[in-house]
C-alpha cells in the first residue's frame, strides 16, 4: 500500500484534473444523448401544422444528464424565459430579504406649520410603489409620505417638490425593444423614481348611442399629466371590440381609436413618459387634496448628492416588501417592468454606481457563467426577454435550472414559478390532470415565440428539468400551446 504526501498545490492540480475528466465524461454522455428523442415527441414535432417553425427541446434529469434533446444547442429567442436568469441573478446578488428604501428629505427649516424650503423624494429603484402589495391601494405610498409631513405639523411647503432619479441612468428602454410596444403596460420606461408601474389606468365606457364617442376616465385623478385624444366610436352590440391605442413617442399624448360594442367596458394600463415627473406631479396633487399646500413647482434632479450631509434632513422612509415577494410577482405575472427595475438595482448595489441595463446584464452573464453556460455563445440584452436581440439555447436554460437547485436561493426561486393550472401565467393552462399542479415553470411569449421552461414532476414521482421553445411560427399561439402540452404529457407518462 502506497502513502502519497501531496502538498496543497499538487492537491489542487489533482482535483482540477479529476473535475476536468468528470466534465468531459458528462459532455460525452450529453453528446450521446443529443439525438435521443422519444418517438411520440418526434411525431408531435414533425407532424403538426407548425412543423415549419423552429422547435427546440432539452430535458435533463436531476443529475444534469440530458435525457431528451432536439435542436438543444441552437440559439432561440427565449421571450420571458429569460426572466429565469434575471430572477436567479438578482436573488443571488441582492439576497431574498433585500428591501428598497425610498427616503423623503427636507432642505430648509420648519417655521410654524410651514416648511420653508424644498422637499426631495430620492428614488431608489423600487418597482412596487403601486397597489400590488397594499390591498389595491395604488396611492398607499403617497399616503405614507403625506403622513410623514402631517405628523411633523407641516401644512404648507413654501418651496419645490424635487424628484431625484440619479440612482439609475437615464436610458429608459433597453436596446431591441419594439417601438410599437411602447404605448402599453408591458413596455414602460425604466426609472429610479417610478409610480404605478409607470402607467395610467384608463377605463372606457361604451354607454352612449351607436356612432357616438364613449366616455373615459383614468387613474390617478383624471390627471392632466396625460392628454387623451378620444377618437373612439361605439358600434352595435354583438360586434367585436377592436383595440387601438397609440402614445406619441416622447410625449404623454395618447390617441384612442378603438371601436367598442355598445355596453362594453374596457380597462387598459397605458405607459407614460417621464416617470419621475409623473411621480412628483401625482405627489403634489395628493398633498394638495389632503390639505398640504405647495407653493413651488415639481422639479426633477438627476445629480448625485452626499445624502448624509446635514443640509438633507431625512423626514421619513418608505420600505418595500422583501425581494423574495417582488421576484415571486416578477415570475408569476411575468412582469417586464419588475425584471428591468430589479436588474438595474442589482447593478447599482453591486457596483456602487448608477444602475444601468448593461451593468445588470454583465451580472446576469457572470451568474450564467458560474452555472456552466458559455456566455460567448448567447446574447443577453435586457432582463425581461423583450429585446429582439436576446438569444439563448434550451440546453443553457436547463443548465441554469439544474444548477439553481443546488443554490441557497432555490427555495425562493422555485416558489416564484407559476404552477400548472393554479396560478400566475399557468393558471389557465394544464388545468386538467395529470399535469395540473405538477409543472412549475416560466412561460414566455412575444410575437412568433412561445416558450416554457421549468420543473416537471412525473407519474413516477421523478423530477425532470425541461426547456421547450418554439420560434417563428405563423399559427395561432393556442395551437402551439396544445403541442407543448402534449409533449409535456408524454414526458410525464414516460418517466
Amino acid at each position: 500500500m502506497y502513502n502519497f504526501n501531496l502538498n496543497k498545490s499538487m492537491k489542487k492540480i489533482l482535483q482540477a484534473t479529476v473535475f476536468a475528466i468528470f466534465l468531459v465524461s458528462v459532455s460525452m454522455q450529453n453528446a450521446r444523448c443529443q439525438q435521443k428523442l422519444l418517438p411520440k415527441i418526434k411525431r408531435l414535432i414533425k407532424f403538426n401544422k407548425a412543423n415549419n417553425a423552429f422547435w427546440s427541446l432539452t430535458v435533463r434529469d436531476t443529475t444534469g444528464q440530458i435525457i431528451q434533446s432536439y435542436h438543444s444547442n441552437k440559439l432561440m429567442r427565449p421571450a420571458s424565459n429569460l426572466k429565469l436568469l434575471t430572477s436567479a441573478t438578482v436573488l443571488h446578488v441582492l439576497g431574498p430579504n433585500f428591501r428598497y428604501r425610498t427616503a423623503m428629505y427636507g432642505v430648509g427649516k420648519k417655521k410654524g406649520q410651514v416648511w420653508q424650503g424644498n422637499i426631495i423624494i430620492r428614488g431608489r429603484g423600487d418597482p412596487s410603489m403601486s397597489g400590488l402589495f397594499y390591498d389595491g391601494d395604488r396611492l398607499h405610498v403617497m399616503q405614507q409620505f403625506f403622513d410623514m409631513l402631517k405628523s411633523r405639523g407641516i401644512l404648507k411647503i413654501d418651496g419645490d417638490l424635487i424628484g431625484n432619479d440619479s440612482y439609475f441612468d437615464k436610458k429608459a428602454y433597453p436596446d431591441g425593444w419594439d417601438w410599437d410596444d411602447l404605448t402599453y403596460y408591458y413596455a414602460v420606461p425604466i426609472n429610479a423614481l417610478s409610480f404605478n408601474n409607470n402607467t395610467v389606468n384608463l377605463t372606457v365606457y361604451a354607454n352612449g348611442a351607436v356612432g357616438s364617442t364613449p366616455s373615459i376616465e383614468w387613474f390617478p385623478f383624471d390627471t392632466n399629466y396625460v392628454n387623451f385624444v378620444n377618437e373612439q366610436v361605439i358600434k352595435p352590440r354583438h360586434t367585436y371590440y377592436d383595440e387601438h391605442y397609440h402614445r406619441i413617442l416622447g410625449t404623454n399624448t395618447i390617441v384612442l381609436k378603438s371601436s367598442l360594442p355598445k355596453g362594453y367596458v374596457e380597462r387598459e394600463a397605458l405607459a407614460i413618459s417621464n416617470p419621475p415627473r409623473y411621480f412628483m406631479n401625482t405627489f403634489k396633487k395628493y398633498l394638495q387634496q389632503g390639505g398640504i399646500k405647495v407653493t413651488g413647482d415639481c422639479v426633477i434632479n438627476d445629480s448625485q448628492h452626499s445624502w448624509k450631509k446635514s443640509v438633507y434632513k431625512k423626514l421619513g422612509v418608505h420600505i418595500s416588501p422583501p425581494l423574495r415577494k417582488l421576484v415571486k410577482h416578477l415570475n408569476r405575472k411575468s412582469d417586464n417592468f419588475y425584471a428591468e427595475m430589479l436588474l438595474k438595482t442589482a447593478a447599482a448595489e453591486k457596483y456602487k454606481t448608477q444602475g444601468t441595463t448593461n451593468l445588470g446584464v454583465s451580472l446576469a452573464e457572470k451568474f450564467a457563467n458560474s452555472v456552466g453556460i458559455d456566455t460567448t455563445k448567447i446574447n443577453i440584452n435586457d432582463g425581461s426577454g423583450m429585446s429582439s436581440y436576446d438569444l439563448i439555447s434550451t440546453n443553457d436554460l436547463c443548465k441554469l435550472l439544474t444548477a439553481v437547485r443546488h443554490r441557497k436561493i432555490f427555495k425562493y426561486f422555485r416558489n416564484s414559478l407559476p404552477i400548472a393550472g393554479e396560478d400566475g401565467t399557468l393558471k389557465d393552462r394544464f388545468r386538467r390532470q395529470p399535469l395540473k399542479g405538477n409543472i412549475f415553470a416560466k412561460t414566455g411569449y412575444v410575437s412568433g415565440v412561445r416558450a416554457i421552461s421549468g420543473y416537471l414532476k412525473t407519474k413516477n414521482n421523478k423530477t425532470l428539468i425541461f426547456s421547450l421553445d418554439t420560434n417563428d411560427y405563423n399559427t395561432k399561439t393556442r395551437y402551439i400551446d396544445s403541442i407543448e402540452k402534449s409533449i409535456l404529457r408524454v414526458l410525464y407518462n414516460h418517466y
